[in-house]
C-alpha cells in the first residue's frame, strides 16, 4: 500500500508545482510588438484607502509613473518614460489604475510594479507586478538592465526543479518496485 501512496503522491505533488509555477508566471506576462501601445493591469482593492499611486520598473530608482493628490507628478519620473505613460483611467473608476505604455520598445522589457501608498498603514503596498516582453528583442540586456533575461531565468529554473523532483520520483518508485531501497 505505502508503495503505491509514494509515487501517487509524489506525482501530484510534481503536478501541482508545475501548474501553479506556469499558471503564476502567463497571468502577469505582457507580450508585445516594438511601436505598440500595452497597458499593464492594476485595480485597487475595494475598501481601500490611497493617498497616492505609482508604477516602478524593477531594474530603475526612478518611478515609472507617479500619481500624488489625483494628479500626475513628473518630478522624479525616469526621462525615458516622460510624454510615454498614462493612466487608463485618470479617474481611477472602479479602482482602475492601469498603465498605458506608449509605442513600446525592446528597451521597455522588464518587471513593472503598482503600488499605493496606503493612507491608513502610512506605507506603499504592491497590488500587481507584470512582466512586459517586447519581442524583436536581440540580447538578455535591455538598455536599461537584464530583467528580461532575470524572468527567463527564473521560468527555466522552475522548470529544471520539476524534472530533477520528477526523476527523484521516478528512482524512488522503481527502487520500491525492485524492493531495493
Amino acid at each position: 500500500m505505502a508503495s503505491l501512496i509514494l509515487p501517487s503522491l509524489c506525482w501530484a505533488l510534481l503536478f501541482l508545482f508545475v501548474v501553479v509555477f506556469a499558471e503564476g508566471e502567463a497571468q502577469n506576462t505582457i507580450t508585445a510588438e516594438p511601436g505598440q501601445d500595452v497597458v499593464l493591469p492594476c485595480r485597487i482593492p475595494t475598501g481601500k484607502t490611497i493617498q497616492g499611486m505609482k508604477w516602478n520598473r524593477a531594474d530603475l530608482e526612478e518611478y515609472v509613473l507617479f500619481l500624488r493628490d489625483e494628479r500626475l507628478d513628473p518630478d522624479g519620473q525616469h526621462p525615458f518614460f516622460k510624454n510615454r505613460v498614462d493612466l487608463q483611467d485618470r479617474k481611477m473608476n472602479n479602482g482602475d489604475v492601469s498603465l498605458v505604455l506608449k509605442n513600446v520598445t525592446t528597451a521597455d522589457d522588464g518587471s513593472y510594479s503598482c503600488n499605493i501608498f496606503n493612507k491608513e498603514t502610512k506605507s506603499w503596498e504592491t497590488i500587481n507586478t507584470v512582466s512586459l516582453t517586447v519581442s524583436g528583442q536581440t540580447g538578455g540586456d535591455t538598455e536599461d538592465g537584464p530583467v528580461g533575461l532575470i524572468v527567463g531565468l527564473s521560468v527555466s529554473a522552475g522548470v529544471l526543479v520539476a524534472a530533477v523532483v520528477g526523476f527523484v520520483c521516478y528512482r524512488k518508485h522503481e527502487r520500491k518496485e525492485r524492493g531495493v531501497n
